[in-house]
């Protein structure tokens, strides 16, 4: 396509936007699946009894190093081989999954069907936003990244109810089986068919502003991670806020077990957590765009931070339902607000590349927090303490975008 008649907006691109929206979802789908039905059944299906925290958390520390990496490389090769080809290729990663989760003998085929799944996440999810970014306006990266983030967490907030729901008719092995494959085989023929690549909207985007020399990614990761200011503070705002997700994906899931919830409950009160997330940041992505970044991402962290801690010291599931809604609500303030935010501070042709080294520090605070939280639990051979170390850890975060976040 010549840049000279490319078209921004939404307006101007819905097809192609929707179209993205679908892939996200798709996307979503993908990583719900586990979101709630392996940790919950980990002790029946793979043999993790007791107090074997620490080796529960394995495949979320593999998923997040994985998915670290796939960002910080994802955003690399979007600007070098184009949007689709690296979408494309993250749907082939992912293949395997439903496989590998069907004939798992043991636990460490689960970790590596969630290092699949890091990379099918690494390269997918940042591509669909990627690609809506180059066709919208400038003036519109808040509300993009609203409705992508809306997308994908509806998503998961979905598969994780309907997953349950066939592990009980089906049992854990064939509900995700069927499940996975039907939506990974849907997302990779619609990348291959139908997604254009969007690379000459960025390009146009380019032409805007006066060019600058491309950093190298060694150069670009030093500058995003530690020289400039802002972009240190929202990196690591990125980090932290992953402590809250892992700690629902991995410890929530056992949690409720322990508190004599069945499967289906506690993944319905963690499903509204993520509906929450997913369904808010509609208006959220849109109000960060007019009130600025800053206030929504400090309320975010501190109400996250508040509704974890506010978990471990309530007794009922109509609490608890509520809480996950509150730490639903303050990730959908911050969520798109940090996405929007490093695009904010990035030029256009460096834009992938920077916000893959955001994405790069978002989604390593997935393993660090998971290796966190695995130490802590075995330690202390109990799960509460966990919600205190994710709790302080977002409240101590905000304070540091409050402090040192310039806009």
């Amino acid at each position: 396509m010549n840049i000279a008649t490319v078209q921004h907006g939404i307006h101007a691109n819905l097809a192609q936007i929707l179209l993205q929206l679908l892939q996200v979802f798709l996307v979503g789908l993908t990583i719900g699946m586990t979101r709630t039905v392996i940790p919950g059944l980990a002790e029946t299906e793979f043999g993790l009894g007791g107090q074997e925290f620490f080796l529960l958390t394995t495949f979320v520390v593999v998923f997040g190093a994985v998915k670290a990496l796939m960002n910080l490389l994802a955003g690399r090769f979007a600007d070098r081989y184009g949007r689709k080809r690296v979408l494309i290729a993250g749907w082939i990663a992912a293949l395997p999954i439903p496989l590998l989760l069907l004939y798992a003998p043991n636990w460490s085929w689960v970790v590596t069907a969630t290092a699949l799944l890091g990379i099918n996440q690494g390269l997918c999810w940042s591509m669909t936003l990627n690609s809506k970014l180059d066709m919208t306006h400038l003036s519109q990266k808040g509300l993009v990244n609203g409705l992508n983030e809306f997308s994908g967490y509806a998503a998961v907030a979905v598969a994780g109810v309907l997953t349950a729901w066939l592990v009980g008719v089906y049992g854990a092995r064939w509900g995700l089986f069927m499940f996975g494959t039907m939506v990974i085989i849907l997302g990779l023929v619609l990348a291959v068919l139908m997604v254009k690549e969007t690379r000459p909207w960025a390009l146009a985007h380019s032409q805007a502003i006066k060019p600058t020399p491309a950093p190298s990614l060694g150069q670009a990761f030093f500058y995003a991670s530690w020289q400039n200011r802002n972009l240190f503070a929202l990196n690591q705002a990125g980090l932290v806020e992953k402590f809250t997700d892992a700690l629902v994906w991995i410890i929530l899931p056992v949690w409720f077990l322990t508190q004599n919830l069945s499967l289906v409950q506690g993944s319905s009160i963690i499903g509204i957590y993520a509906l929450v997330w997913g369904v808010s940041q509609l208006g959220t992505g849109v109000a960060s765009d007019r009130f600025g970044r800053k206030p929504l991402i400090i309320s975010g962290m501190w109400l996250c931070g508040l509704g974890v801690l506010l978990l471990e010291l309530s007794h009922s599931v109509w609490l608890w339902t509520l809480e996950a809604g509150l730490i639903g609500f303050g990730m959908a303030l911050l969520y798109p607000t940090l996405g929007a935010a490093v695009a904010d501070a990035s030029p256009p042709a460096q834009r992938s590349t920077l916000l893959g080294i955001y994405r790069f520090w978002r989604d390593f605070g997935y393993a660090i927090g998971a290796l966190c939280m695995g130490l802590l639990a075995q330690w202390s051979q109990g799960l509460e303490i966990t919600f205190w170390l994710v709790g302080l850890a977002m409240l101590g975060s905000g304070i540091w975008v409050a402090l040192r976040y310039q806009v």
